[in-house]
């Protein structure tokens, strides 16, 4: 594979196995995180997966991630089957496989999803973009990791609600708010809002002020933009925000929005997540 490529497109880059529906691509080591490639990377990877397909009607519209186990190191399988294709909306079934110790297809993750066809009519939003600080008034700050490599692989530039450098057990409000792109600077489009949206750390790390084990189980990712204002948006910073709602028994739940610069609600996602005392 070329490696003039950005980082991003490497790491989506997906081959016709030759059976219908089906797709293989290989785990980028550029998004690794804790025990296997960032979260939002698997999810950009069945986007990339759906707008391959050649029976693909329109644009994503929404997907939800289950992830049922973390995606190892090697080449995976992605089936993306349209089960259902009405006028302007068509039903997609996912699933991403890998083989075991023992050689044998294993599904790692599931997802369903939505494409539509876009026209043109009333709109509103009833969440406009919150008033910040600009991007270039915002200092950059370095991985906040070292050990997960996909953090690398973003700019982020936190307005509000970056992780406390003392882990003290005090609690604060679960709020973050940054501005954010790839590294380098990529234009955007269907699937790295994908993998954006789930750019965030864990909202119990900031909550609590203690970095204990967590994942998400599966994240929903809306939609908002079409072509026009990602192509609008281009790569510039995006203003990313977070929020958790309940903390219980282990998971948690969070949603978040992304606008670009402009003011344009671009996406929103919910995620429940599991955590560990």
């Amino acid at each position: 594979m070329s490696t003039d490529l950005h980082p991003f497109d490497r790491a989506v880059a997906l081959s016709a196995t030759g059976v219908p529906n089906q797709y293989q691509g290989t785990a980028s080591p550029d998004y690794w995180n804790m025990v296997g490639p960032y979260g939002g990377i698997t999810a950009a990877s069945l986007v990339q997966a759906i707008q391959q397909h050649p029976q693909c009607l329109g644009d994503p519209l929404s997907i939800t991630v289950n992830y049922a186990a973390a995606v190892g190191p090697g080449a995976f399988e992605i089936e993306a089957r349209p089960v259902r294709t009405n006028r302007s909306t068509q039903h997609w079934l996912l699933t991403l496989t890998q083989p075991d110790a023992e050689g044998q297809p294993q599904i790692v993750t599931t997802a369903t999803a939505v494409t539509a066809v876009r026209r043109q009519t009333w709109s509103v939003s009833d969440m406009p973009m919150p008033e910040v600080r600009a991007a270039a008034e915002v200092e950059r700050v370095p991985p906040l990791f070292k050990a997960s490599e996909w953090l690398t692989r973003y700019e982020m530039r936190f307005v509000d609600g970056i992780l406390p450098r003392e882990e003290d057990g005090a609690e604060r409000d679960s709020l973050t708010r940054l501005w954010v792109r790839d590294n380098p600077p990529r234009p955007l489009d269907f699937a790295s809002l994908a993998a954006v949206s789930d750019v965030f750390f864990p909202r119990a790390w900031l909550r609590r002020s203690r970095r204990v084990p967590a994942g998400t189980v599966s994240i929903t990712v809306y939609f908002h933009a079409g072509r026009e204002e990602l192509a609008e948006a281009g790569d510039g910073l995006l203003l990313a925000q977070a929020r958790g709602q309940e903390f219980r028994n282990g998971f948690f739940d969070q949603t978040a929005q992304l606008w670009s610069q402009s003011g344009q609600m671009l996406a929103t996602s919910h995620q429940i997540v599991y955590y560990k005392e």
